[in-house]
Formats: structure tokens, C-alpha cells, sequence
């Protein structure tokens, strides 16, 4: 089937719909579409079999979907309507949720209904629940739906015509900022952390800090430290914490109010964003491996099991800074120090890895500097994984990886995924020809030519599909909160194998053979030759491609996407 997808953008829901039936042959294309696209020409011009709207903001005309099935994705329950569904799962502290395909037709959310699944809402911020839980069940709906319309028999169930048993949701309002205001003198942890978390990623919190706007933006429980409700009381990585009426948050980033007529602003660390206005703030280091210890957030932590050991880390939007990769890499040191026959690499869910932190370097004074310095250090941590030779290191992705994040993963011994990670093993769309030692880790397993087409193609490709290629050598099929417990028990059954010493003494000697026949320095010197020039010449493309990434400046559907065929062949 033709099917032609429509979205405000190519996020990473809309990413997985669009690798997931690309796996199952059906021939797809993409439409990015602003309140300008004429979508009802471009879908004349497609011709498309059916339309599919993974994430759409705007209203569907009339004479698109009186003219061929138009499917709507909604991540909310049956009933539910409004903009801002999954913002008020998480403000409103809501166990269950769930994602409803309807038909389009005149009314926003109203249509028949083709499928509808429901999900559980774990204590995390709405980025992480849209990525896993929300994205699990609008996949298993849509690829429901799509059979049904496939199979010509189906008929949607009008929204009107069902009990009112049945509509688990009801209409809501948008969620604006004075529904998200914070009362920091009134309001305990649990309902801070619930309004920080539901408006994570997008729009943030409007609030005030030393007499300017900022918006806030994730929330993490802390136990210990405690003073005077709204004061900031101390940093620890980058972000801040501040007293609530009953204890303290961490918070991780903002990002200032966005001036008419500028261009939009970058969200970054909070202490890299306030900058000089930040006063003298102790640095509260968290323990590495802190154990039974009081609840406190890091992200970068460590821990044991048996034989195994498990480096678990958990950056915002998975974008890596040269600071985040120099202490990444300082705590890979120190677990290489452990007698471990296994570690374990990567977080306990969302994402693993996006690569170089493209925030922190359009905000720095010097721009192709911080790329340059933040790529190195991407570099190092990669060269540490491949010449770890005293142990198996597994690569555990819960989430998704792409760009540098994904090679950082290919250096691991082992690639175990979730059924659900999508996977963007290139950088072209950055403008970028990449590093990461990517010219030896991408070719060792797919081959040369799979490896090119990968990397010049640039296109999502589901945990399946990397299987089939040789990215990933392990699937988890799990729910999100059930992956770390699951790579858990892999990782010790692997490390008591009475296998695994034969195997790490012939990773060494392969290791060994492979730096005789090519030194790693060698490919990153070739990979840092090239980004080198493109870092350090501001008319490539990577520059406005980067500023226009950050600051989220509206652009056409990419050439690529626009192809209609099957992800992944």
C-alpha cells in the first residue's frame, strides 16, 4: 500500500510509524507541513493510498479527507480531544492513558475511530512518556488501523454512537502557562515535579529567576538538601536545584523567553544558560554509585551486580557536551577499574545517545571551536569502549540513537535494543561527515556497501532492521520500565557464561590483528580531517543547518523522505 505520511515534523514518533511499515513492505512517504503547505496539491500529487498523521498540529482540509482515507493519531484515550493530552496525563498524575487512530473529518478529535490502545504512565517527564509508552501504543494502533483499512472490511466505530463507559477521556483545554505556574512557597515536590515534568521538552515552565523570565524545563526528587522555598540552593552537572515548600527539584535546563522578531532561543544546561547571573552556589557532587543511599539525581551512575557492572546515563534530548562525554568517560574509567567480566553501557530508558550537543555549541562564543572540542571528546569516550579488551562491554539501548550516538553504541561488544529503538546510523542531515571511528565499527558490520547506503540514504530504521544489517545483536521485547530489569539479567547470565573469558581473550587478539592492519588512530585522523574542514568553514551547510535545527526554524520536507520506499531496504 501507498501510504503517505503528514506531520509537523520527523520526530521521532513519526520516525518509528514510518520505519515500522516500511518493515512490513508498504511503500511510504513524508510530508512536513506547516499552515502554508498546500497539502491538498501535494497529496494530488503523491496520489497516495492512504493518509496517515502521526503528529499533526494543524487541521486536515476538507477536500483531502473526503477523497481518501486520512488517518489521525491522537495520544489520548477514546474521548479524550485538545492539544495537549499527554501534558495533562502527566500534570494530572494519571496511572493509564492510551492513543486513539481516528478518521479525520470536520470536528479536531472527533472522528470514527479505527483503533484505540491504552498505556500505563510511569513517574517521568512527558518526553520520555511520549518516546515510549505513548509511542508503543500509537505504533500497535496505527499498525492495527492500517490492517483494518487494508483489509476492506472494517468498519470505524463512530465517537458518538459508543457508551459513555467506553470514553475513558473528555475534552480539555490546552494547557497554557497560567495552568503551569509554580508556587514555590506553597507548592510540595510531588506537584512541582508533576507541572516540570508535563511541560518537559515543549513549552517549558514560564518562570522567574533573579528577575528575568526563563523558561524550566525536567524535574528530579531530592531528598537531602532543603532551604527556603524558590531559593536555589546548590548545581550539580549543570543543572540547579531549588527549594520546594517541602524539599527540592533539580532542573536540569532553560531557556530564555524567545524576543519578537528573533530569532528562537536555545535551551541549555541552567548553569551554562544563566551564566554570570548564577550567585556562588555550592557544587554538590552526587555519589557515583550511591547504593541504599538517599534519593538524589545524577546522570551518570554506576553499579553491580555479581559479575557485571552497569555504567547507566541519562542526558536531556540524549545530546552529549564535551562536558557530558569528558565525565562519561572519566566513570568508564573508573568501572574498567572493577573486576567485572561484563559492563553494561547506557540508561535505564529513553534515549542512549543523539551525539554532539548542537545546543551547547550554536550558544558558545565560538561555535566551530566547541564543535571541534565536543567531537574529540565524543572521540575519546568511543576509542576507551573499542580498546577495552579485559571485558565484554554491551551497548543497552532503551531508547533511541543517532549520529555519534549510535556509533558510540557499534563500539560495544554488543548492541541489545528495545523492540521499539529507532535507529539513525548517519549524519548527513547535519551537514556532517562524521567521526566517532564510525569508518571502522559501521563497515565490521554491515559490510561496505550496506554501510554506505546507510549513511548516504539517512533514514530511521527500526531495532528489526538493524538486526537484519548486523547493528543490533539482541532485541528486548519489553515495555520500557521493564528494560533495565531484563538487561540486568542478560548481562549477569553473560558475564557467569563459562564462554565469556574464552571470548574476551579473542576480542583481544582481534582487536590486536585489527590495529596491526589499521591503527584506530588512523581512521580518526582521516574522520577529524574532514570535519575539521567543515567545522572551521563557515559556508558549509552544516552551520545554518545547525542553527536552523536548535532554534527550530521552519523548513520543507527533505528530499529524501519523499521517495516512498520501504525504510530499511
Amino acid at each position: 500500500m501507498r501510504i503517505l505520511l503528514i506531520a509537523g515534523a520527523f520526530n521521532s514518533l513519526t520516525q518509528r510509524v514510518y520505519a515500522e511499515l516500511g518493515d512490513r513492505g508498504h511503500q511510504v512517504s513524508v510530508e512536513l507541513v506547516t499552515r502554508e503547505t498546500p497539502l491538498a496539491e501535494v497529496v494530488r500529487g503523491r496520489s497516495p493510498d492512504l493518509i496517515v498523521a502521526p503528529m499533526l498540529k494543524t487541521a486536515v482540509p476538507r477536500e483531502v479527507w473526503s477523497a481518501r482515507p486520512c488517518l489521525i493519531v491522537h495520544p489520548g484515550p477514546v474521548g479524550d480531544r485538545g492539544p495537549s493530552s499527554v501534558d495533562w496525563a502527566v500534570q494530572l498524575g494519571a496511572d493509564r492513558w492510551g492513543v486513539t487512530v481516528l478518521q479525520a473529518n470536520d470536528e479536531m478529535d472527533a472522528g470514527d475511530i479505527w483503533a484505540a490502545v491504552e498505556c500505563p504512565v510511569p513517574g517521568v517527564g512527558k518526553s520520555d512518556l511520549y518516546r515510549n509508552e505513548i509511542a508503543d501504543a500509537a505504533v500497535e494502533a496505527v499498525l492495527t488501523a492500517v490492517a483494518r483499512v487494508v483489509s476492506g472490511t472494517h468498519r470505524p466505530q463512530p465517537q458518538a454512537a459508543l457508551p459513555a463507559a467506553a470514553k475513558t477521556g473528555r475534552p480539555r483545554p490546552p494547557l497554557r502557562q497560567e495552568a503551569r505556574r509554580i508556587d514555590w512557597h506553597r507548592d510540595p515536590t510531588d506537584t512541582v515535579l508533576r507541572t516540570l515534568r508535563a511541560a518537559d521538552s515543549q513549552p517549558g515552565v514560564r518562570d522567574e529567576l533573579f528577575g528575568d523570565i526563563w523558561y524550566l524545563y525536567g524535574g528530579h526528587p531530592e531528598d537531602t538538601l532543603t532551604g527556603r522555598p524558590g531559593e536555589l540552593l546548590a548545581t550539580r552537572c549543570g543543572a540547579i536545584c531549588r527549594a520546594t515548600a517541602d524539599g527540592a527539584v533539580w532542573i536540569p535546563e532553560l531557556r530564555p523567553p524567545r524576543t519578537p522578531g528573533e530569532p528562537g532561543t536555545v535551551k541549555l544546561p541552567a548553569t551554562l544558560a544563566l551564566g554570570d547571573r548564577l550567585p556562588q552556589l555550592p557544587e554538590v557532587p552526587a555519589p557515583l554509585d550511591p547504593g541504599d543511599g538517599p534519593r538524589t539525581w545524577t546522570d551518570i551512575r554506576y553499579r553491580e551486580e555479581g559479575p557485571a557492572g552497569f555504567l547507566e546515563f541519562s542526558f536531556p534530548g540524549g545530546a552529549m557536551s564535551t562536558d557530558h562525554c569528558r565525565r562519561l568517560l572519566a566513570a568508564y574509567r573508573h568501572a574498567c577499574t572493577r573486576p567485572t567480566s561484563v559492563l553494561v553501557l547506557g540508561g535505564r530508558r529513553d534515549f542512549f545517545s543523539n551525539g554532539i550537543h548542537l545546543n551547547v555549541i550554536e550558544a558558545a562564543d565560538d561555535p566551530a571551536g566547541e564543535s571541534w572540542a565536543n567531537l574529540n571528546a565524543m572521540d575519546d569516550l568511543v576509542q576507551a569502549v573499542l580498546t577495552t579488551t579485559d571485558r565484554l562491554v554491551v551497548a543497552a539501548l532503551g531508547g533511541n540513537a543517532a549520529a555519534g550516538g549510535a556509533m558510540l553504541a557499534l563500539a560495544a561488544d554488543e548492541v541489545w535494543c528495545r523492540s521499539s529503538v529507532v535507529l539513525n546510523p548517519h549524519y548527513r542531515l547535519m551537514g556532517l561527515y562524521g567521526s566517532e571511528y564510525w569508518t571502522y565499527t559501521l563497515p565490521r558490520r554491515t559490510g561496505p556497501e550496506v554501510a554506505e547506503q546507510l549513511t548516504t540514504r539517512a533514514l530511521p530504521l527500526t531495532a528489526a532492521t538493524g538486526a537484519r544489517l548486523g547493528l543490533v545483536d539482541r532485541i528486548l521485547d519489553c515495555a520500557a520500565q521493564d528494560f533495565a530489569a531484563r538487561t540486568a539479567r542478560l548481562a549477569v547470565r553473560l558475564a557467569s557464561a563459562a564462554s565469556t573469558q574464552a571470548r574476551i581473550a579473542a576480542k583481544k587478539a582481534d582487536r590486536e590483528r585489527d590495529e596491526a592492519d589499521r591503527p584506530l588512530a588512523a581512521y580518526r585522523e582521516d574522520e577529524l580531517a574532514r570535519m575539521h574542514r567543515i567545522f572551521f568553514d563557515p559556508e558549509q551547510p552544516y552551520h545554518a543547518l545547525r542553527r536552523a535545527f536548535v532554534r527550530k526554524e521552519p523548513a520543507g520536507t527533505p528530499a529524501h523522505l519523499n521517495s516512498a520506499a520501504p525504510a530499511g531496504t
